[in-house]
């Protein structure tokens, strides 16, 4: 059988092509013997194992106990992105999905991802479960089953908390699949949750809308969240065709998973204490310690966080017409509500009639209980919480939180916070001082973002060398060095004047061309003003020259501002 035959062939390196065909199907045919519906009993072959799936069956390698699922075992099931209307090649479809689910099994600690097909005759589903079982993954963390993802635990057994959906760029109901039956099983709830988060998806990109309790598919399925996800498209009828070019549909194919295990994964780490009520009751039998993950619980959940945020896991790259994502879960924020009744609310005078998505509190929490992150943060004091930013964008780059309740970002800022700005600043002035210490010529630049991404208002530390691997694209570079960045001197002396800051909230800073933060001078891309900078030694713009905007060292007079 030809379909065969690709599985095993020679092009498969490694451990791949000597695992031998009979012991592959001796393996299988053991392991369907535990299976509640599985085939007949006695020798299997390979083709056997293709083409005898049975509906409801749920196909692990050595599954222990042989029960279909743990209701207190946090499930991702996900579908075959892009291998149906998409018309992805199977086969390399296939060893993407192995080889990013061997990547993120080892990651997700006791949770657990099933990979999730409508028929019994899948052709995806016997070739992942192939070759998964080659690859020695561990089946209590990851198996393929048969069934309707929209029924999973109803009909099938298998409770899963998060479910990922194959989804249009649009993010629209319809066009057949999985997709039309996610939205149809989820009711309007979810349509209405998911144009809160985004507007629209790029290839290879995802959003994590969590799943309102008034929706069938919470309250009837147990899931919290649906992971949408944008996967390659192969189908010259559907937008963004890729002309057969798999070696950019491989690429963005295997960021479409991964975009899906690391938005599962933020999920699962949240700590319990911190989690939304719809994500409480459905989760709330995770270890507050969360032990069994590689790092710290907060390390984690901020690792997973501040990626989604500042590394742009789910940017548009540029693309005008894709809003970034700042808001990929709900609000649980009372002070998004109380913005929403006060009148005085203006986007450039009042409080922002912002709405924090859940990944976008972590500051807060941290600010608001810092003792529950001894690990995590370097300083703790009255007013303010210091921490080191988990994706510097320079050498040294860290965040001074304000502790205040009701003080998201600059907008907040009013006459009656001047002390607490000048806190800020003085604990931001005595970082640099021992940065400088340490590192005598690096030059520091205390500031604020306009619109920051994070709720709870912070100031930025950070070094001027803008030398990181963190430092990735122009948002990164235009978010410290234009209008969009506000000197900590500068806000205070407006707010001395003005009783409050000068906004400039304007995504177009965001994305003006690249320019040298020294000589002004314009680069095409990152890399080159990467090199640029390196040997850059122009003075620094007469406006940072001023006194309180630049921190350096001085041989004969120490430290100055």
């Amino acid at each position: 059988m030809k379909f065969l035959k690709k599985v095993d062939g020679p092009s498969r390196a490694g451990s791949d092509a000597n695992v031998p065909q009979d012991s592959i199907a001796n393996r299988i045919s053991k392991e369907n013997d535990r299976l509640p519906e599985g085939p007949d009993n006695g020798s299997a072959s390979l083709g056997h194992a293709v083409n005898n799936v049975t509906d409801g069956e749920e196909l692990e390698m050595g599954s222990p106990g042989g029960t279909v699922s743990s209701c207190n075992v946090p499930t991702l099931a996900f579908p075959s992105i892009s291998t149906a209307d998409f018309q992805f090649n199977i086969e390399k479809a296939s060893d993407i999905i192995v080889e990013k689910v061997e990547e993120f099994v080892k990651k997700l600690g006791d949770a657990r991802l099933v990979l999730v097909d409508l028929s019994h005759k899948s052709k995806i589903l016997a070739l992942v479960r192939i070759k998964a079982t080659q690859k020695n993954i561990d089946s209590s963390k990851f198996h393929t089953f048969v069934g309707d993802i929209t029924r999973l635990s109803s009909e099938g057994g298998l409770r899963c908390n998060v479910i990922a959906n194959a989804a249009n760029w649009r993010l629209k109901p319809g066009g057949g699949g999985v997709n039309a039956s996610i939205f149809s099983a989820a009711g309007a709830a979810l349509e209405t949750a998911t144009k809160e988060r985004a507007v629209s998806l790029t290839p290879g990109k995802a959003v994590i809308v969590p799943l309102p309790s008034t929706s069938p598919l919470f309250s009837r399925e147990g899931v919290t969240h649906v992971i949408h996800v944008l996967g390659p498209n192969m189908n010259p009828q559907r937008p963004n065709c890729l002309n057969n070019d798999y070696i950019k549909g491989c690429e963005i194919l295997r960021e479409a998973y991964s975009s899906i295990f690391e938005s599962f994964a933020s999920i699962v780490r949240t700590p319990k204490n911190l989690s939304m009520e719809s994500y409480e009751k459905q989760v709330s039998g995770l270890s507050d310690s969360q032990n069994h993950f590689e790092i710290s619980p907060m390390d984690q959940f901020l690792n997973s966080e501040l990626k989604f945020k500042r590394e742009g896991v789910h940017e548009s790259g540029g693309n005008k017409k894709w809003k970034p994502l700042q808001d990929e879960l709900g609000s649980n924020s009372r002070n998004s509500k109380n913005r929403e009744n006060n009148p005085n609310s203006e986007k450039n005078g009042g409080s922002m009639t912002k709405s924090w998505g859940f990944w976008a509190q972590a500051l807060y929490r941290i600010a608001m209980f810092p003792e529950r992150h001894k690990n995590d943060v370097i300083e703790i004091s009255d007013d303010v919480v210091v921490l080191n930013d988990l994706y510097p964008k320079a050498q040294k780059h860290l965040v001074v939180m304000a502790r205040a309740e009701d003080l998201d970002c600059l907008a907040d800022v009013r006459e009656e916070h001047l002390q607490l700005l000048r806190t800020m600043n003085t604990m931001g002035l005595k970082w640099a001082e021992k940065f400088l210490s340490e590192h005598e010529t690096l030059v520091f630049r205390l500031g604020y973002h306009t619109a920051p991404s994070m709720r709870q208002l912070h100031l930025h530390v950070i070094s001027q060398d803008f030398d990181s691997v963190h430092l990735k694209n122009k948002r990164h570079w235009n978010s410290f060095n234009s209008p969009f960045f506000r000197d900590s001197i500068d806000v205070i002396e407006e707010v001395v004047k003005h009783g409050k800051a000068t906004l400039k909230d304007d995504d177009r800073f965001l994305s003006m061309e690249l320019r040298c933060h020294r000589c002004r001078s314009a680069h095409p891309n990152i890399p080159r003003l990467k090199t640029h900078i390196s040997k850059c030694r122009a003075p620094f713009p007469a406006v940072l020259l001023q006194p309180g905007h630049l921190v350096c060292a001085r041989t004969s007079d120490g430290l100055v501002q």
